[in-house]
C-alpha cells in the first residue's frame, strides 16, 4: 500500500467479499463519534452473528449533516470538537476502504469505537474530543489492526470528503433529511430504511433477535412514518459515565442532540 501526497491511498490489490456493498443484507451508515450508532452497531452484531446478515457498513458524518447549522448557539460546546474529530476519523476509514477493501470497515468501527466509548469518562469532554481523530489518537489502533500509519494522512485529507458527502447524501435520501445518527438500510438498494433504532443499552443475546424483528415488522409496514421520544436515557457507556452495572439517568436529548436551542 503507497500513500499519495494528498494522503490518498493508492492500490487496492485486496478485493472484498462483499465488492461494492451492493448484495449486503444491511446498510449501516455510521460516525464514530455517535454513542446511539454505536450501541446500535453493537446490538446489530449480536443479530448479524445470529443471522448470518452481510452487513456493510457505510459513511455518514454528524459534521456534513450539521453544516448548516451553528454550533455555537445550537449544540453544548464540545460537540463541534466532537462532530469534526468523526469526520477525521472517517476520512481515514475511506482511504482504508479504499485500499483494503469493504470487509475491513467493521473491525475498524470497533477498533475506533473502542477507543472512543469504552474508556472512562473524561474530566474534561472538550479536550478529550479535540484529541479523537489526531495522529496519536489512531496510531495504536491502526498497529493493532496491522495497518500501515500512513493510513493516518487521511485524517486531513479533505479530497475524502467527497466520499462522506455522496454516502451521507445517499443515506439522507432512503430515510428523510430530519433525521440522525444511525441510518440502516435493510435489505438494500429497494428494501426499508429507517433512522436507529436509538437505544441506551445493548440487548443481551436472547434479547437482540426478537427486538430486530419487532423493528423491521414496524418499519417494514409501507404507511409507517414514525416512532419517537425525546427522553433517552444517557447511553450505557464509560466514556459518559455510565457502566455496564448502571442505568443512565433520563435526559431530554433535542433532536437527538441536546440542543442548547431549537
Amino acid at each position: 500500500m503507497t500513500v499519495s501526497p494528498t494522503g490518498t491511498a493508492q492500490n487496492s490489490s485486496s478485493q472484498s467479499p462483499l465488492g461494492d456493498g451492493s448484495s449486503a443484507d444491511i446498510w449501516f451508515y455510521w460516525d464514530p463519534v455517535c454513542p446511539f450508532a454505536w450501541i446500535t452497531s453493537r446490538w446489530l452484531r449480536k443479530v448479524q452473528a445470529q443471522r448470518d446478515y452481510a452487513v456493510d457498513w457505510r459513511f455518514i458524518s454528524l459534521r456534513i449533516l450539521n453544516k448548516d447549522i451553528d454550533y455555537d448557539t445550537h449544540f453544548p460546546p464540545e460537540y463541534e470538537a466532537g462532530h469534526s474529530a468523526g469526520q477525521r476519523m472517517l476520512r481515514m476509514a475511506a482511504a482504508i476502504r479504499q485500499d483494503q477493501g469493504r470487509d475491513a470497515m467493521a473491525d475498524l468501527y470497533t477498533a475506533l469505537g473502542q477507543t472512543v466509548f469504552d474508556v472512562p469518562r473524561a474530566s474534561s469532554e472538550q479536550e478529550r474530543r479535540a484529541r479523537l481523530g489526531t495522529p496519536e489518537h489512531v496510531a495504536p489502533l491502526l498497529d493493532g489492526l496491522g495497518l500501515s500509519l500512513d493510513f493516518a494522512d487521511a485524517l486531513t485529507d479533505e479530497s475524502f470528503d467527497q466520499v462522506l458527502e455522496a454516502e451521507t447524501a445517499e443515506a439522507l435520501a432512503k430515510t428523510g433529511k430530519d433525521v440522525g445518527t444511525p441510518i440502516i438500510a435493510y435489505n438494500p438498494p429497494d428494501g426499508v430504511a429507517f433512522f436507529g433504532p436509538v437505544i441506551s443499552r445493548i440487548p443481551s443475546d436472547e434479547e437482540a433477535v426478537p427486538l430486530w424483528d419487532s423493528v423491521v415488522t414496524l418499519a417494514s409496514f409501507e404507511g409507517f412514518a414514525e416512532l419517537k421520544r425525546s427522553l433517552r436515557e444517557r447511553p450505557q457507556l464509560l466514556s459518559m459515565g455510565v457502566d455496564d452495572a448502571e442505568v443512565g439517568v433520563q435526559e431530554d436529548w433535542h433532536g437527538g442532540s441536546r440542543r442548547q436551542k431549537k
